[in-house]
């Protein structure tokens, strides 16, 4: 069984910038801390995986003492876990909102993978409550139940460690040889490469100058045909797979035979059939 795994923050839309950096600096707002991240902050802390995280890089002991805030670790944790659940309401509210649209091909490849039978998940560090706001507004709430979730605290670590995409993988009784995770980021490709995936990134607002090297693809999005007419641009195509004007779910699922023949080539190992085929008859 093949299966599509997204990410959520700039896969699914371009989240980070103009969902979750201004819901951080009004939460630190509601709350009287003394920082406000810019545009060219943000841009670092968007390598720190997790929200609860990123705020935890503001806790120096300067900072703690500047805010008034408590010295007791369980204290601080508490009101990180506070500042993040108003962050959470706030994020929410700016996707609801409808004022950040889903990135280009999402849904028509999500839609195409459905009808072709392949199982379809979101992976994200990120709380479940802000992916699935982010998943029904790129999707539409018949395609996003079809999905499975896996977000927040479900796993320890968050990526770059390979936790939340083998974790997605057990629980759905996948093969990783036979998933494709669709990143944006060089952390979430190292943690879909880490869990044995194959990885495909649409680069987003931050992560564009990241390297990429491990990726099967990397393209500035997936792109539409008319009438959205959104054209992607082949930034690495280390497989030879060629997409068009747009990548369609047959380039995705050319990943896994290409990455499969590439492995072959190097090790002299056959190659197994393509995710779906029937075993060759017997003579």
């Amino acid at each position: 069984m093949s299966a599509l795994v997204y990410d959520c923050d700039g896969v699914l839309a371009d989240t980070e910038r103009y969902g979750h950096l201004p819901a951080f600096n009004v939460t630190f707002e509601e709350f009287g801390l003394p920082v406000r991240w810019s545009d060219t902050d943000y841009a670092e802390k968007v390598k720190v995986g997790g929200g609860k995280e990123r705020m935890k890089t503001l806790l120096t002991p300067d900072f703690v003492a500047a805010a008034g805030l408590p010295t007791d670790q369980d204290a601080l944790d508490e009101e990180v876990a506070r500042w993040h659940r108003r962050k959470t309401e706030i994020y929410t509210g700016i996707i609801h909102s409808g004022a950040i649209p889903p990135r280009p091909g999402v849904r028509r490849i999500a839609e195409a993978a459905h009808a072709a039978g392949w199982t379809l998940a979101v992976a994200s560090t990120s709380a479940e409550a802000s992916v699935r706001s982010v998943l029904e507004l790129a999707m539409g709430t018949e395609l996003a139940s079809r999905f499975a979730v896996f977000a927040g605290d479900v796993v320890p670590r968050k990526k770059p460690a390979p936790d939340i995409y083998a974790f997605s993988v057990r629980r759905l009784g996948l093969d990783p040889a036979a998933v494709v995770a669709i990143e944006d980021s060089r952390n979430g490709m190292l943690a879909a490469l880490g869990a044995g995936l194959a990885c495909a990134v649409t680069t987003s607002a931050y992560t564009g100058e990241e390297d990429f090297t491990g990726a099967s693809l990397v393209v500035t999005s997936l792109g539409d045909p008319p009438p959205e007419a959104t054209v992607t641009r082949v930034l690495n195509d280390p497989l030879g797979v060629h997409p068009g004007p747009w990548v369609e779910l047959t380039d995705l699922a050319a990943l896994l035979t290409a990455g499969d023949a590439a492995v072959a080539e190097h090790t002299g190992a056959p190659t197994s059939d393509p995710p779906g085929s029937a075993p060759p008859a017997p003579s």
